[in-house]
């Protein structure tokens, strides 16, 4: 059944007869620089099967040995989400055939996960949301299986097989696409921030699998899920998950029924297809690993990570909204990123203070220019401390905010500081009350039709008058002192 765009049917159906239930499944590549069981390099780009040891091709009688930094980024994980770090944890082998899998079974972890609970905070609009996880768990992925550059037959690059990942499962607490969008993103960064993936999603470091069913409003039980697998943008997961819903309410208001299935998504033609029919727990024989004893994380352990966890995003936003006086979505944008937190911190502190000041430096000019450049904030031309010198010459009305821009664009151009460019352009702003009286007067003066109208109560002949005074000073002059002149010698 093919279902494209969003009827005016569907609209009126989905408001008033159906819930949708979501839950994500998510694998986060772990920054080791080595595999999970073997010693092989987790460099992406290389040759196929360059990076491809004895353990990862499954050779007779080689044997795996547990990555400690893969353990202790799930720990960190752990603990970040408020989740239950195991003592105990076990690895099972997940039985399946399948070409790039050169063992016939995934080393994962079933029973007994390394994590387990916690919760995800995100903001939605307006509202605030949170996503209770089930589990986290360490397993190592598969190969990857080459269909384009053979014809008629498929190639097998295994330079992925046992790469670490993390599988964060969360319950079905989602209940719309743009939610689970945002419980994506602040995943996303939460990874990123405490540094146990790169979250390039291009490369495959992080990437969905989303658990998509719908149930008729007021029911209780859950509907039959289907569940769309490797999604790896955030433009995907929308459009997967809008496109499976109205599948599924559709078919169901047709009378059909939906099959619990594996669909892919295909973002030519913005729908999902069926892959192959859901397995569950039971058609992989879980059984625990003979090769690999418990992994035993003692309390030591788990307190050293926490004592090296830096402040989180949540505890970060609060604190900048009280100490620092920002609105909530201003420090929602500041803590999206790490690196970009740590840009903003580093500035107040130069500056001083003026932290709504900083704020909106960083949120407006900053970000405009990195989004020119194509550049991440840890590469940006104009660095934290030349930001604050620059913002001192605003505090101090050295510079009107239209100065200041220019005086930035040039620093960002490699002109130099900003006390540099001042100097060397004379952009030094004019707060000179009897020099702007002049200036005023003589605008006054060569403009009485405009005065007229002001004086006729047209609050845009004011402004006019106003952009007169600054463009006979070259933008120079000091806005508020102009405001002010011109409202006492027009009686203001």
């Amino acid at each position: 059944m093919a279902v494209r765009g969003r009827s005016p049917r569907f609209e009126g159906i989905m408001t008033a007869k159906w819930e949708v239930v979501i839950g994500l499944e998510t694998h986060a590549q772990l920054s080791t620089a080595s595999k999970i069981f073997s010693g092989a390099s987790t460099a992406f780009g290389a040759p196929p099967n360059a990076h491809a040891s004895a353990v990862d091709i499954a050779l007779p009688g080689v044997l795996p040995v547990l990555n400690r930094g893969a353990v202790e980024r799930a720990i960190r994980f752990g603990l970040a989400v408020g989740g239950h770090v195991q003592p105990r944890s076990v690895f099972a082998r997940k039985n399946y055939f399948y070409p790039d899998l050169p063992k016939g079974y995934q080393i994962s972890q079933y029973e007994i996960p390394v994590v387990q609970g916690g919760r995800v905070e995100f903001v939605v609009g307006d509202a605030q949301k949170s996503v209770r996880l089930t589990r986290a768990h360490l397993e190592e992925d598969a190969g990857k299986s080459l269909h384009e550059d053979f014809s008629g037959m498929t190639g097998v690059d295994l330079n992925r097989a046992g790469t670490p990942l993390l599988e964060i499962v969360s319950e079905p607490d989602m209940r719309s696409a743009e939610e689970a969008v945002a419980y994506a993103k602040a995943l996303h960064a939460l990874v990123r921030w405490i540094d146990i993936c790169d979250g390039n999603m291009q490369e495959g470091s992080f990437r969905c699998d989303a658990n998509v069913s719908v149930r008729r409003a007021g029911d209780e039980a859950l509907g039959t899920r289907c569940e769309i697998k490797n999604l790896n943008s955030f433009r995907f997961i929308e459009k997967a998950i809008q496109f499976e819903v109205r599948r599924q309410v559709e078919l169901i208001d047709d009378g059909g029924t939906v099959v619990q299935e594996t669909r892919l998504y295909d973002p030519d033609r913005d729908e999902t297809r069926s892959m192959r029919s859901k397995e569950d727990a039971q058609d992989y024989r879980y059984f625990p690993d003979p090769d690999l004893p418990p992994l035993a994380i003692d309390s030591a352990w788990v307190a050293r990570v926490q004592a090296w966890l830096p402040e989180l995003p949540q505890a970060m936003r609060a604190r900048m909204v009280e100490r620092h006086g920002l609105l909530p979505h201003e420090a929602a944008i500041l803590t999206a990123e790490r690196d970009v937190a740590t840009y903003y911190e580093r500035t107040v502190a130069a500056l001083g203070g003026s932290a709504r000041l900083a704020a909106h430096w960083v949120i407006g000019e900053l970000s405009a220019a990195l989004n020119r450049s194509g550049v991440p904030v840890a590469s940006a031309k104009v660095g934290p401390e030349a930001l604050a010198g620059l913002l001192k010459r605003v505090e101090d009305k050295t510079l009107s905010g239209k100065l200041a821009s220019t005086v930035f664009d040039a620093m960002w151009n490699g002109e130099g500081d900003a006390d540099t460019i001042i100097a060397a352009r004379g952009l030094k702003q004019i707060s000179d009350t009897g020099a702007l009286e002049k200036i005023v007067d003589d605008v006054l003066a060569a403009h009485p039709a405009i005065v007229a109208e002001v004086k006729a109560g047209k609050e845009k002949a004011f402004n006019a008058l106003v952009g007169k005074a600054m463009a006979a000073t070259k933008g120079k002059a000091n806005p508020g002192e102009v405001n002010a002149i011109l409202k006492r010698r027009l009686g203001g």
